[in-house]
């Protein structure tokens, strides 16, 4: 048999979670090839509390869980078990990112809003994923800023007027629209009168500073 999934019968936190461990330990350490095959965990069968099972879900993808059965696939939930499970094998002096460019959400058109935002992933497929549930077709620039976070980076000067100025020039937005209209994120505005300095000719619009709000505000978009 070679199609094999590893359950201890562990129907508790801890036990399972120890076992894990030693699973996992004898299989690498002690080089015991019977114990090296994927294992199962059931967070859904130690608790009834939902927020509960997430978090001993969380301990198991760390530890070392191949398979995690759930009781339910709740979006508030999932999201941070998706970003545990893709942050675990990244180098943290090394921040995930988008590569720079423009994106295309939905489909845009010359009168279709621009907005703009930094390469940190996370920023982007939360700014992304918001545009989207909009349903207002749009532009996403993404600025290089070495993969921070939208106020680490203006803090950093990586996404200030002088920097964010000369990208949307040669990025090449001026040439899909007809507007010259740029939304920044909320928590940028202070550039905003540096950006009409440096952008002859564009109007900046200051938007929301959390992602939660870019719906409402680009149900507004004239």
């Amino acid at each position: 048999m070679k199609d094999i999934i590893l359950d201890s019968g562990a129907r508790t936190t801890r036990p399972a979670f120890e076992n894990q461990v030693i699973i996992r330990s004898a299989a690498l350490n002690k080089k015991f090839r019977p114990l090296g095959y994927p294992t199962i965990v059931f967070p859904c069968e130690m608790t009834n509390n939902p927020l509960k099972e997430m978090v001993i879900a969380s301990s198991f993808i760390v530890k070392y869980g191949s398979i995690i059965v759930l009781s339910d696939f709740q979006p508030e939930a999932m999201f941070p078990l998706l970003v545990e499970r893709l942050n675990i094998y990244t180098d943290p002096q090394r921040p995930l990112a988008t590569t720079e460019g423009i994106y295309e959400i939905g489909t845009p058109n010359e009168n279709s809003p621009v907005l703009i935002t930094t390469n940190f992933s996370l920023t982007y497929f939360i700014v992304s994923g918001e545009v989207e549930n909009s349903k207002v077709p749009s532009f996403l620039l993404v600025k290089d800023t070495e993969g921070l976070s939208v106020m680490t980076a203006w803090a950093a000067g990586k996404f200030v007027a002088d920097a964010i100025a000369p990208f949307v020039k040669k990025s090449g937005i001026a040439d899909k629209v007809k507007h010259k209209k740029l939304i920044i994120p909320g928590y940028a505005a202070a550039e905003s009168g540096g950006l009409e300095e440096e952008l002859s000719g564009w109007e900046i619009m200051v938007g929301p500073r959390e992602g939660s709000q870019i719906p409402a505000f680009l149900k507004q978009w004239k």
